[in-house]
């Protein structure tokens, strides 16, 4: 299962659209503190994480589940349109897997995303 975290609702419908399609189950949440309650009931094999959430931010929630010894190990990928440089050092350092700038490429995503399920990973891989 992924979790998408994301407070875009275009967001989360394309990303859980896209992903479905591909055979994915998808869970999708708006915001930190439900994709806590989420990941406390359903373990995801991977999370889409957006970095500027209402709340607490996605680098903040990305240190917090690395951190914890039942969470560090699923792969975090930051969606971001934060694309200056040092952004995706930033992530990276928060502990994020891999950055993939919005607007969304479709045509990457998904290529990306097996590759975590897949246990081939490049942490340098982007949409742009």
């Amino acid at each position: 299962m992924i979790l998408v975290i994301d407070d875009s609702p275009a967001n989360l419908k394309l990303i859980r659209v896209l992903l479905t399609c591909e055979g994915y189950q998808v869970l999708t949440v708006p915001d930190a503190e439900t994709a806590l309650e989420t990941i406390g009931i359903s373990r995801p094999q991977l999370i889409l994480m957006d970095l500027q959430l209402p709340g607490m931010d996605g680098l903040t929630l990305t240190r917090q589940l690395k951190s914890d010894p039942g969470t560090k190990a699923i792969p975090i990928i930051a969606i971001t349109a934060y694309a200056m440089k040092g952004d995706e050092d930033k992530a990276l350092e928060a502990g994020c897997d891999a950055y993939v700038t919005k607007p969304i490429n479709t045509r990457v995503l998904p290529s990306i995303v097996a590759k975590y399920f897949s246990g081939t990973v490049d942490s340098k891989l982007q949409s742009s």
